[in-house]
């Protein structure tokens, strides 16, 4: 009799081990899906037009110009919308970084300030948290951004760097935090 006991404790310990490993798999399985979907999402951004800017032998730049909307988007909430000449750049809450391919949308602008106009950048922040704090954040996104510009041998004295009357963005927070650039004669 307490062999059978025996044998029957060992068959369902068997069982209910089964059905765990079952389980973890399972699991196992739609994590690795989901982290696939986000790695091919991060591997293939949405670009509707081509833009680059890259240095060419001497330190020139060389720009192509974009001439439709270009989205590009990363999962932490950064992203780039280039729409009617005016560069968006959004940010990820309590951030100052930038998504990549900023070099690649400031493409536009760049022409237009070899052409002789000058590029307005203003930062703007969402509502949510400490007015001040986030002021300052938008102040520093729009500082990020003339850097980016400078860097890519735009004149100082072709950038201007402006505090928006209203500075809390419209939309909602996502586009909220962003920093515009666009061109002025």
């Amino acid at each position: 009799m307490n062999n059978d006991d025996s044998q029957q404790n060992f068959a369902l310990g068997f069982l209910v081990a089964l059905i765990a490993l079952v389980i973890m798999f399972v699991i196992g399985v739609a994590f690795w899906h989901k982290g696939l979907g986000a790695t091919a999402a991060q591997a293939k951004p949405a670009v509707a037009a081509s833009a680059s800017a890259s240095a060419a032998p001497g330190g020139a730049v060389q720009v192509t110009e974009v001439t439709e909307t270009v989205t590009v988007v990363i999962p932490d909430g950064a992203s780039i919308r280039v729409v009617g000449g005016v560069v968006n750049f959004y940010f990820a809450t309590g951030s100052a970084d930038l998504a990549p391919g900023a070099a690649e949308a400031l493409a536009l602008v760049i022409k237009g300030v070899e052409g002789g106009r000058k590029a307005v950048v203003s930062g703007f922040h969402d509502t949510t948290g400490d007015a001040a704090v986030n002021e300052e954040l938008a102040k520093k996104r729009a500082q990020m951004v003339r850097e980016v510009l400078a860097g890519l041998g735009v004149p100082a004295e072709k950038i201007d760097l402006q505090k928006p009357a209203v500075t809390a963005g419209s939309g909602n927070n996502a586009e909220a935090r962003r920093v515009e650039v666009r061109l002025v004669d």
